[in-house]
């Protein structure tokens, strides 16, 4: 018999961690719920890898002189080249050279940051005009991804309450002060889209691309709370 009472009494404790330590609240009446919110979010921020690779041997053009070409068409589609163009790699085969003795291949890769989908096609477009065709997409995101983030968070807590108010109404009692609070952060969705390939013959000119639509961005979080009863 004590025995039993023994397991009746730890499978009702209930105990929540605190500032002040792990405080036990199975003595005054409360109710559990969980509030979910989500966001989808369109991407302003595409990444894009653009790499330059040459063979040094007669009939390939040098990768300083593809850069310069490069540099051109970009800056005439509006590209930010100081601000959004990074160099992510940089190196020439030396080792096979000296082993296989054979031709140096120079390889140059870049990292550029445009803000819409019709942005990304006008670069895909201007890079396949100058003969480059390495470029895939690294990633996508937003430049206010933490503002939606609290965002979502705040909406999934206050459905929460909604939550409790209602089910303590159907029961004729009030959801009172929040006493436990766990936030449950489902990973966002960031897609990674690559190897997205365009037609140069597919349009007239760059300014007339199409606006690329990206994968959304999905936020979602969920809350756990415990409100008091009264």
């Amino acid at each position: 018999m004590k025995k039993l009472m023994l397991m009746l009494i730890v499978a009702c404790s209930a105990t929540v961690a605190t500032a002040q330590g792990v405080k036990n609240f199975i003595d005054q009446p409360y109710i559990e719920v969980t509030g979910t919110d989500k966001m989808e979010i369109v991407p302003d921020e595409i990444y894009i890898s653009i790499e330059i690779k040459e063979n040094d041997s007669k009939g390939k053009q040098q990768v300083e002189q593809l850069e310069k070409k490069m540099l051109n068409a970009l800056s005439s589609i509006g590209v930010d080249i100081k601000k959004d163009l990074t160099i992510l790699d940089f190196s020439s085969d030396f080792k096979e050279f000296w082993y296989k003795r054979s031709s140096i291949r120079n390889d140059k890769k870049y990292q550029l940051k445009v803000n819409s989908g019709k942005m990304a096609g006008m670069v895909y477009y201007e890079m396949e005009k100058i003969g480059i065709s390495n470029l895939s997409i690294l990633k996508t995101d937003h430049s206010k991804i933490e503002e939606f983030k609290q965002e979502v968070k705040i909406n999934a807590i206050k459905a929460a309450k909604e939550k409790a108010n209602s089910l303590a109404e159907a029961i004729g009692q009030t959801a009172g002060k929040a006493i436990y609070v766990q936030e449950r952060n489902f990973r966002p969705y960031m897609p990674r889209m690559e190897n997205m390939a365009f037609k140069a013959e597919s349009s007239d000119s760059a300014m007339d691309m199409p606006d690329i639509d990206f994968e959304k961005i999905i936020l979602e979080y969920e809350i756990v709370a415990y409100f008091t009863l009264e």
